[in-house]
């Protein structure tokens, strides 16, 4: 079903079944959970392994959560790593709410893969489905999350393959995020490097290297070292 089928239903046709904070499951229309932080509730549903499942299920470390969930397959753990990365994104959980809207079928539902909160405030709801796996019932189901989206003031991204190489460099950096590779010191002379911090250290220079800094590989001035442009 096209998007153009849901342009003159209401939001009051949508409902949405979530888990609240005392992980009481919830179903409610559309209206009444718009402005809900999905990103700080627990999923809807869990991620469970089957017979002749196609993908690998796979657990993936936030960063930005601080927390551990789970992805269908993985594909969906690499565009977790991607908007872990982002950031503009604040929030991030998989498996958010489940949809329900009416066709002549009966009541029908879909469950999101993510919700990401961004650092605007704005949500965004993200379907992990590449071009050509996507069959009429998830075209159907596309259509109506993009609709609720519409109305409730958030973003709908159908995101499909990453590029290799993108891919290849996120997973090498996404690697370190996690806690156990956490050390405090390094870290700290990291983001006394960073660009963002102006004069990223004390100017020293590495001997032997004319101007280069000894701690961060940038340009000495007299008084310490900038980023080079």
């Amino acid at each position: 079903m096209a998007v153009e089928a849901f342009a003159d239903v209401g939001h009051g046709v949508f409902e949405v079944e979530y888990v609240d904070e005392d992980r009481v499951r919830r179903r409610e229309p559309l209206p009444a959970v718009w402005t809900a932080r999905f990103e700080s509730l627990p999923p809807v549903r869990k991620v469970r392994t089957y017979a002749g499942q196609r993908s690998v299920t796979r657990d993936y470390w936030s960063t930005t959560m601080r927390k551990s969930f789970a992805c269908d397959s993985r594909l969906e753990r690499d565009h977790a790593m991607l908007m872990d990365f982002d950031p503009q994104v604040t929030g991030l959980v998989s498996q958010p709410f489940r949809l329900f809207w009416p066709t002549r079928r009966g009541r029908l539902g879909h469950v999101p893969d993510f919700f990401a909160r961004r650092v605007d405030g704005t949500g965004v709801v993200v379907d992990v489905r590449p071009q050509d796996r996507i069959e009429p019932d998830d075209a159907e189901a596309f259509a109506a999350t993009e609709r609720v989206c519409e109305l409730a003031g958030w973003s709908f991204r159908r995101v499909g393959v990453i590029s290799p190489v993108l891919l290849a460099n996120l997973r090498w950096l996404r690697g370190y995020g996690h806690p156990r590779c956490w050390r405090q010191e390094t870290a700290g002379r990291l983001l006394d490097c960073s660009p963002s911090r102006g004069r990223c250290c004390p100017g020293r220079r590495r001997p032997g290297t004319g101007s280069r800094c000894c701690r961060c590989s940038t340009t000495c001035s007299g008084e310490g070292c900038w980023p080079r442009t």
